[in-house]
């Protein structure tokens, strides 16, 4: 076996010609992902499976965890760093971050090189020291695996994780020893790809594989590996769930801990100054309180009161917010069509909303009724999609009117995303407002122009996708053929209905304050 080869001897083979049939087993850590270190991923599962408190809770041990690495107990640290994550968690909620919360921030730490090596093999065996569950999910769907090795959570009777864990990657190798070899039974794999420095894992791949392969720890520099020279890519992830950002490094949890009583103050203060102030004057005030919206293009008049109807504004659809920053930009209060939000956010929401039964004919009759009176907000791609693409179109739109307005809506956050698909969407304006410095790009766009719409002779969906296509342009995101239903079938399980009943009591109180609040406006 030709041992600590680097991996661009198996990059520069590979460029021209394609492994015949050959197999591959790879770590995860430190090879396929830059970092070696797996607790910003369990501090995920902390935060979206369980909460703040574990969160918290597990950032403070991470002083011991890294005192452990350093003196070379690495098991027994990742042993806490499981435990405090997951214990008492349901199998089925962890399940659940490692398919919609998990894959955004592993492929964003994806070593290029490593792939570009890694994926010139027919056959894909994945190592990982984390609990099998947490990456086989992201492992088989991003990154093509044909199998997952890693350690199995206990889990009793009621479906509940115990925190620990029946076998573990680096005692004696067991679990690693006894899985390759059910998988590749009498087949020696053709490569190991396995980290440098080397993990315990490491030398027990390397005994297995004709020759080993060496990535050097976080290998950034290797990253930059031309398109052409891929034979195939790491599938994108197009959806994703959960309330952060940013990937919750020790310095970066630390942060958000601290900023979090500072942000709910934030937040109440900027929600109650957009419920009180005129609209008019909402703009002129944004940058006091630390956000900005960026405009782009010259936004319509007002409709004439000599004008029948108004023009229905089409927006790409990132948060709740992009009706009212519409409004606000515009300067007068625009209704928006809405189609499954909650109460509590219609209820703070400074603008009308418009709810869709989605049953066609009804709301194609409310959008014609809304328009005879003035203008109206669309949002045609019916729910919001974080990542630079851009949902299918509903044609609905396009045959109501041919006085269209396509808008190009964008954000940038800091610490929170103000969407979600399994949490509680009334929290998803106060997790906006939260964010230190929430800045949103506006760009208005030509009307269309009567050859392209419906009263040319244009199938409605043609003129959906036309439109579709342009605000993809105009931001630089990809069309695609997702619909919402997709997006709620990968993270939620279901088709994104909202109930209202657990939220009630709560939007009860909500509705009354806010009532009086807008009574002194």
């Amino acid at each position: 076996m030709n041992m600590h080869k680097p991996i661009t001897c198996c990059m520069e083979s590979t460029t021209t010609r394609r492994h015949s049939g050959g197999s591959v087993l790879s770590e995860l850590e430190g090879v396929l992902l830059n970092d070696s270190d797996p607790f910003p991923y369990f501090m995920l599962v902390a935060f979206e499976a369980s909460g703040l408190i574990r969160f918290a809770l597990l950032l403070l041990l991470w002083p011991l965890v890294k005192l452990l690495d350093m003196l070379g107990f690495h098991e027994l640290g990742l042993r806490i760093m499981i435990f405090v994550a997951v214990a008492g968690v349901r199998e089925s909620e962890i399940e659940a971050v490692a398919r919609a919360v998990l894959p955004k921030f592993y492929m964003e730490d994806v070593n290029m090189a490593a792939w570009h090596a890694y994926s010139s093999y027919d056959r894909r065996v994945v190592v990982t020291m984390c609990p099998r569950l947490m990456i086989e999910r992201f492992v088989k769907d991003h990154l093509r695996a044909d199998e997952v090795v890693g350690c199995e959570l206990e889990v009793n009777r009621s479906g509940f994780a115990t925190g620990f864990v029946k076998s573990t990657p680096g005692s004696g190798g067991s679990l690693i020893s006894a899985r390759v070899r059910e998988i590749f039974g009498a087949d020696q794999p053709d490569a190991a790809l396995v980290a440098k420095p080397a993990k315990p894992t490491s030398s027990l791949l390397s005994s297995f594989c004709k020759e080993q392969y060496t990535t050097p720890l976080l290998a950034s520099k290797l990253n930059d590996v031309p398109h052409d020279h891929l034979l195939i890519r790491p599938l994108p992830v197009i959806f994703h769930d959960g309330r952060l950002v940013c990937r919750p490094t020790p310095s970066m949890s630390l942060l958000i801990i601290l900023w979090i009583p500072i942000g709910v103050v934030l937040a109440t203060i900027r929600i109650l100054v957009g419920l009180l102030l005129p609209m008019r004057f909402i703009p002129y005030i944004v940058g006091i309180f630390g956000g900005a919206v960026v405009v782009r293009g010259r936004p319509p008049p007002p409709p004439a009161k000599s004008t029948s109807g108004g023009v229905l504004f089409v927006c790409t659809h990132r948060s709740l917010m992009d009706p009212v920053v519409l409004s606000m930009v515009l300067g007068r209060k625009v209704p928006a069509v809405t189609y499954s939000i909650s109460r509590l956010s219609e209820i703070l929401s400074p603008i009308r909303t418009v709810r869709l039964s989605r049953d066609r004919e009804i709301d194609a009759s409310r959008i014609k009724t809304e328009l005879e009176e003035g203008d109206l907000v669309v949002c045609p791609e019916g729910t919001t999609c974080r990542e630079p693409f851009l949902l299918r179109f509903s044609a609905l739109f396009a045959e109501l009117t041919d006085r269209i307005v396509p808008v190009a809506m964008n954000y940038r956050l800091g610490f929170f995303h103000a969407t979600t698909a399994r949490g509680w969407k009334g929290m998803d304006p106060i997790f906006f407002f939260m964010n230190p410095r929430p800045v949103y790009e506006v760009t208005f766009l030509n009307q269309l122009p009567v050859e392209a719409t419906c009263s040319a002779g244009k199938s409605p969906h043609d003129v959906a996708n036309y439109v579709q296509r342009i605000l993809a342009a105009t931001l630089g995101f990809e069309c695609t053929n997702f619909t919402r239903k997709d997006k709620y079938r990968v993270l939620a399980g279901n088709d994104g209905t909202v109930s209202f009943k657990s939220a009630e009591p709560l939007v009860g109180c909500v509705k009354e304050v806010v009532g009086f609040l807008r009574c002194t406006n």
